[in-house]
This record gives C-alpha cells, structure tokens and sequence, in this order.
C-alpha cells in the first residue's frame, strides 16, 4: 500500500474540533479523537490546525509518551512542494538531544541541592551541638 500524501487543501479542511490534522515534521497526524484528553486542552491543537506545528509542538518539550500516542495518530506524509512552508525534521532533531540532556541535568539538580543543603545543616548541627 502506497504511503498516503495529504495536501495543504486537506489539512486546512481539518482544523475544527470535528476533524483536526496536525502537521509535525513533515508528518500528518489526525488529532480527532486525542483533541479532548489532550492535557493542555483542545485549544492549543486547534490553534496550530492547518500550519505547520512543529515549533510549538517542540518548544513545550513533549514526552516520549506524547511522542508514542502520536504514532497512533499518523495518517500520511505531507506533500513536498506545498504552498505551506515546513521547517522539515532536521531542523529540530539536532537540538532535541541537547534539550533532553539540560532537562535531564535540572532534574538530577533538584534533588542533589535540597539533599546536600540537608546534609550540611545536619552536620553543622551536630558538630557544633555535639549531638543531634
């Protein structure tokens, strides 16, 4: 079975809350059924319908969980010589690592600080005390 190609008429008509195509890399995903337990709500992916959402899809820093529900999801490629302009998928893949690492490093962060911070009042407490 050939891969489906959706055009720029298809995915405007797909931007209501009845029938809503998102456009990510240069892929298609129907959002229709996924629109009403989208955690951030409906209205953030219908107002991305009918463009290219790839930057605001990446700068919230989606979940490899949303990523996979997004496999679910996929219907077709975008057609390449498109009136709509795409970013295409390498424009963000080289940063995605170096996100994933920053946020990786933050979150060991917020634990090592509180626990170090605890360590040294404990220790400052016992040796000028003598017990704790």
């Amino acid at each position: 079975m050939a891969e489906k190609i959706i055009t720029y008429a298809d995915l405007k008509a797909h931007s209501t809350k009845d029938g809503v195509y998102v456009l990510l890399h240069e892929k298609v995903y129907d959002a229709t059924k996924f629109i009403d337990e989208h955690p951030g709500g409906d209205e953030v992916i219908l107002a991305e319908a009918g463009k290219d959402a790839t930057e605001a899809f990446e700068d919230v820093g989606h979940s490899d969980e949303a990523r996979q529900i997004l496999q679910g999801l996929y219907i077709g490629e975008f057609e390449k010589n498109s009136e709509l302009k795409t970013k295409g998928p390498a424009a963000y893949s080289s940063s995605n690592g170096a996100v994933n690492t920053a946020v990786q490093q933050g979150s060991n962060m917020m634990y090592f600080v509180p626990l170090a911070v605890l360590g040294v009042y404990f220790a400052w407490r016992y040796y000028s005390s003598g017990s704790l």
